[in-house]
């Protein structure tokens, strides 16, 4: 890990990044990469099985060959200075929430992330947030589902929000719970259990504030609304590991464990997110191994349907672990970087790691199909 990235140096691609505008240098501020590797390290049982002619060997099968590799990654959060993300948060006289978000939900979870992040803020169950998502006539702007910025833009705005209707919260129950004696200030308020708390213990449920916000004194509409543009894009990074099984006489592939360690913040929820980190090393494996498009000389596709180019089959899969190794991102209210999009960029290279390591076929080209394991295995031979 000698020149691996460092939290307070300089993030590289920010000197030349623009989208069209002038690059802003960033500061580095959390990196657990080295971490990752010591993690998935451990995970994989590294130093039994790397330089180990035993392991190596499959016993009765001089044919088969076993390899281990790794890859570091790292990936984006957002695109500074232009992805931006709204969030509408009102309160009903039930005590619940309605939130309005335009960032959508594409089954990464992102609605129920974001739902997270307001009831944790207004102290109450996600159950008490109705989230609204997509429907661009009545919820916010929201640049889109791309660039593993939800979680992060739109989060913030979500966040955001729910502080401006928490405030509204606080003044109002202050309200209801001073007397003559003793009057209680908004700052001193907390919210929790779906009650604000004064520091003496009395409270009000939410419940009771929204009837009363609404019905009963001085009426007004709860809410709060807010909006959040990046002035940085804090990177996730990873390290990817994979064993495989590869046939030296039919350059055939085994991919038998794929084990991602993971440096994405806070996770919020980590449900999610192991799937989000799941899924990309599936996708990731049909490019690294199967998935093609070749062209005859006519420019005809020789992949037409899903016989010809092949998806991995659920009975497929290799095992597959995740490991998350948590680091607070400062400038994110909960400590979030991305997840959704590095899953994707480290299996194709730790698999063509572990193939070399099984047995010295040394590929260029993705995906690893057996016509070019085999035809690495007889260069390496000649």
């Amino acid at each position: 890990m000698k020149n691996a990235l460092r939290s307070g140096e300089l993030q590289p691609f920010s000197t030349s990044w623009s989208e069209g505008r002038e690059p802003r240098p960033e500061l580095v501020h959390t990196v657990g990469l080295e971490k990752c590797v010591q993690m998935g390290r451990r995970a994989m049982d590294w130093d039994k099985k790397y330089n180990n002619p035993q392991w190596h060997a499959v016993p009765g099968k001089p044919h088969l060959r076993k390899g281990i590799g790794i890859a570091t990654v790292m990936q984006g959060t957002a695109i500074p200075y232009l992805d931006m993300g709204g969030a509408y948060i009102k309160m009903n006289d039930d005590g619940s929430f309605n939130m309005m978000v335009g960032a959508t939900d594409l089954g990464t979870g992102s609605d129920t992330i974001l739902g997270q992040m307001a009831a944790e803020i207004l102290g109450v169950p996600l159950d008490d947030i109705l989230v609204y998502s997509s429907d661009t006539d009545f919820t916010p702007f929201d640049k889109g589902a791309y660039a593993s910025s939800t979680t992060y833009i739109s989060g913030t705005a979500a966040t955001k929000a729910a502080k401006m209707a928490a405030e509204r919260i606080k003044i109002r129950a202050a309200r209801m719970l001073s007397t003559e004696k003793k009057v209680i200030e908004p700052e001193e308020i907390k919210l929790h259990d779906k009650k604000a708390i004064a520091p003496d213990g009395r409270f009000v449920t939410m419940k009771e504030i929204g009837y009363n916000s609404l019905h009963h004194a001085d009426q007004e509409q709860i809410a709060g609304i807010a909006s959040y543009v990046a002035p940085s894009s804090p990177p996730p990074f990873a390290a990817q590991f994979a064993e495989v099984t590869v046939d030296i006489e039919t350059g055939k592939l085994t991919v038998d464990k794929l084990v991602m360690a993971v440096d994405a913040g806070k996770i919020v929820n980590p449900i999610t997110a192991s799937g989000q980190i799941e899924g990309g090393m599936s996708q990731a494996l049909g490019y690294a191994v199967c998935e093609e498009m070749l062209y005859d000389e006519k420019g005809q596709a020789r992949e037409k349907d899903l016989l010809d180019y092949h998806i991995f089959r659920a009975d497929e899969m290799p095992e597959m672990h995740t490991i998350f190794v948590e680091t607070y991102e400062p400038t994110h209210p909960f400590g979030a970087k991305a997840v959704a999009e590095i899953p994707l960029d480290g299996v194709a290279p730790a698999v063509g790691n572990a193939i070399f390591d099984a047995c010295g076929a040394d590929l260029h080209q993705n995906p690893a199909t057996p016509e070019r394991i085999l035809k690495a295995i007889n260069e390496k031979r000649k």
